[in-house]
C-alpha cells in the first residue's frame, strides 16, 4: 500500500518476501558485516548501519537454519540455488 501523504515515513511498514535461500544468503552477508571489523561496507550514515543490522535480527528470528550443525552446506547450497549461473567461482 502507498503511502498516504500526510504519513510520516516512520510510520510506513512495508512487507519484503523473500525466498527462503535469499534470505539465508542475505542473513548470512549482513551477520557477517555487522561482526566483523575487518568486513566494510561503505556506510554514509549510521542511519544505514542501523537497518542493515536490524534487517539481520530480523532474518535471524525468521531464519532458524544459522544455529543448525549443518549451517555451512545449508548456506552453501542456498548460495548455490541463488547465484547466477553463469557466473564463475574462484
Amino acid at each position: 500500500m502507498p503511502t498516504q501523504p500526510n504519513t510520516p515515513v516512520s510510520d510506513a511498514r512495508i512487507v519484503i518476501e523473500l525466498p527462503r535461500a535469499q534470505a539465508l544468503v542475505l542473513y548470512e552477508f549482513l551477520a557477517r558485516f555487522s561482526d566483523d571489523q575487518k568486513h566494510k561496507l561503505e556506510i554514509q550514515d549510521q542511519a544505514e548501519e542501523r537497518v542493515l543490522w536490524d534487517m539481520c535480527c530480523d532474518l535471524e528470528k525468521a531464519l532458524g537454519e544459522q544455529f543448525r550443525p549443518d549451517y555451512a552446506e545449508l548456506l552453501k547450497k542456498a548460495r548455490e540455488a541463488v547465484r547466477d549461473k553463469d557466473w564463475l567461482q574462484d
